[in-house]
């Protein structure tokens, strides 16, 4: 996809000066990101000076347009961020929220990550998200093999296939309402809620 150069080899005299007149966004752009997001103007310029560092020679100063769309980072610019350099789920998250399903994201697509991510979406979109996370074959349960992935994707590989086993038995027979051996998103949800620590690893403070 077409990436924008900056028009100056860019002193960060002149970025911030960019930035502070604000032209990046339209009054539209910004007025329709408040609507669909939960973040404030000021919470969304932030977000964008942070998109605009991962690369500043790819990501335009002016993003009018459908340039939110066309300007996109690849998962090894975005993964370098602190709030995901951590998350063992990172790629999975992005995969989630980028429109190719790569992990690569366009600016829309990074700002509606961190607004899910955000202490002010509420716990229903949460969930919805983290099941899709959760659920690596996109197949709308969560399987054996994807409570594998997830289990070792937690503990970063540290256990034996026996454990992960006996953790995969543990989930299905606490979650699995149906008798399936797999677990639905009706289920899911019903075991999350009672789970108040669920909320708190799913926020990342931008």
């Amino acid at each position: 996809s077409q990436s924008y150069t900056m028009g100056n080899s860019g002193s960060s005299l002149t970025d911030l000066n960019l930035f502070s007149k604000g032209g990046v966004f339209t009054r539209e752009q910004l007025d329709e990101y408040q609507d669909c997001t939960f973040f404030t103007r000021k919470d969304i310029i932030r977000l964008y000076r942070r998109f605009y560092a991962l690369n500043p020679t790819k990501v335009p100063t002016n993003m009018q347009g459908n340039r939110t769309q066309i300007c996109v980072l690849t998962f090894e610019e975005i993964e370098r961020m602190p709030e995901l350099k951590e998350n063992p789920f990172r790629r999975r998250i992005c995969e989630v929220f980028s429109d190719d399903g790569k992990a690569n994201l366009s600016f829309d697509s990074f700002l509606d990550m961190f607004s899910v991510l955000s202490e002010m979406a509420p716990l229903q979109l949460k969930l919805k998200y983290a099941f899709r996370i959760y659920d690596f074959d996109g197949d709308e349960y969560l399987g054996h093999d994807d409570l594998s992935q997830m289990i070792r994707s937690l503990t970063r590989d540290e256990l034996s296939d026996e454990e992960v086993e006996f953790i995969i038995e543990r989930i299905i027979e606490e979650a699995d309402l149906d008798g399936d051996e797999k677990i639905s998103y009706a289920e899911f949800e019903h075991v999350v809620s009672r789970s108040p620590d669920f909320i708190r690893t799913f926020h990342i403070r931008i």
